[in-house]
């Protein structure tokens, strides 16, 4: 199994390390505040986006063909911004603690993270289109 470096240092690969990252800085301040449901949803969500970044790093996107891998990563980063924003509304509007805000804020910064996301694979994707103009017959 051959590791794909090259998506680390591309702008999806920084994207899903950084909604990584701020996703497990909302949970590590959950967790110090101690609520459980943020603590479960955040835990949810990394292990998710982990879950897409070594299938892109470890090419298990190519051996896996019956998913059409681009739109169900825009469908998660999707789903995930919508859950986040709304848990992280709840969690500033709502909170008893410094840890909870906190979370709260870093959660929206990861909401942030996916919208990029989607927004940018979304672009990518291509509808029964030709992928670049030398493709097209004459």
């Amino acid at each position: 199994m051959e590791i794909d470096t090259a998506f680390l240092k591309s702008i999806r690969g920084i994207l899903k390390i950084g909604e990584m990252a701020t996703v497990f800085v909302a949970f590590v301040c959950f967790t110090a505040a101690a609520d459980p449901p943020y603590i479960a949803a955040t835990c949810m969500e990394f292990s998710i986006t982990l879950g897409l970044l070594l299938l892109y790093v470890l090419k298990i996107n190519k051996m896996i063909t019956f998913f059409f891998w681009p739109l169900v990563d825009v469908f998660n980063s999707v789903v995930a911004a919508i859950f986040m924003f709304v848990l992280s509304l709840i969690a500033v509007s709502t909170y008893s603690a410094k840890g909870t805000l906190g979370g709260g804020i870093v959660g929206l910064m990861a909401v942030g993270l996916w919208g990029a996301d989607a927004f940018l694979l979304f672009r990518k994707i291509t509808f029964n289109q030709p992928r670049t103009m030398s493709t097209v017959p004459k």
